[in-house]
């Protein structure tokens, strides 16, 4: 069974966000925590396999308290909530040590899905914890629709969004999605987003 906290400063964004976890199969406890400062505190004390912190809070923010708490445990999983306009905060997050992103308004399916895959990923996911810098070698090449598609990413949109602003099927993004991961040597799409603001693609 699976423990969860999820930090945000907004009480109501927060709360829908802890209603949506608490009914989902094999989550056995959802608790919360206003601030990064808080979840510092009580992370050593409580310990949940997973923590759901919003990227942008005052004090120290959900970047910093994210690269702080994995630094001290390194094997602390935590995913980023995010209204979808702060791609660099995301980034920055992933580069810090999270193990990916989700948008705050996502389904509770696509809550369950997120957190399936990153509590069966657990420490090895790959990218989790690269540093700012920029890859070595030459880039690689992206199509135009790559492109809008990591754009896109970058922005919190799913695929079914991406699709629906390009004028494109869910089904053809999936292909260009696995392409672009390919050309990127990303595994997911918050490695493709941090690798794509290393390589200059994102701005």
């Amino acid at each position: 069974m699976t423990t969860v906290l999820v930090c945000d400063d907004a009480p109501m964004a927060r709360e829908a966000v802890r209603r949506a976890l608490a009914g989902l199969p094999g989550v056995e406890r959802v608790t919360a925590a206003g601030s990064g400062e808080e979840v510092l505190a009580r992370y050593p004390l409580e310990r949940p396999d997973l923590i759901l912190m919003d990227v942008r809070m005052p004090g120290i923010g959900g970047v910093e308290a994210t690269r702080r708490l994995v630094s001290a445990h390194p094997d602390a999983a935590i995913v980023m909530l995010t209204m979808g306009e702060d791609a660099e905060g995301v980034a920055r997050a992933v580069s810090g040590g999270a193990r990916g992103y989700i948008a705050k308004d996502a389904s509770r399916e696509e809550l369950a899905s997120a957190m399936t895959l990153v509590l069966a990923a657990g420490s090895d996911m790959p990218g989790q914890r690269g540093s700012r810098t920029r890859p070595g070698g030459a880039p690689p090449t992206l199509t135009e629709r790559e492109q809008q598609v990591l754009d896109g990413m970058s922005r919190g949109l799913s695929n079914a969004g991406i699709g629906k602003e390009l004028f494109l099927s869910e089904d053809t993004v999936k292909t260009h999605a696995r392409r672009l991961f390919r050309k990127l040597g990303a595994a997911d799409r918050a490695q493709a987003v941090a690798l794509g603001f290393r390589w200059g693609f994102l701005h």
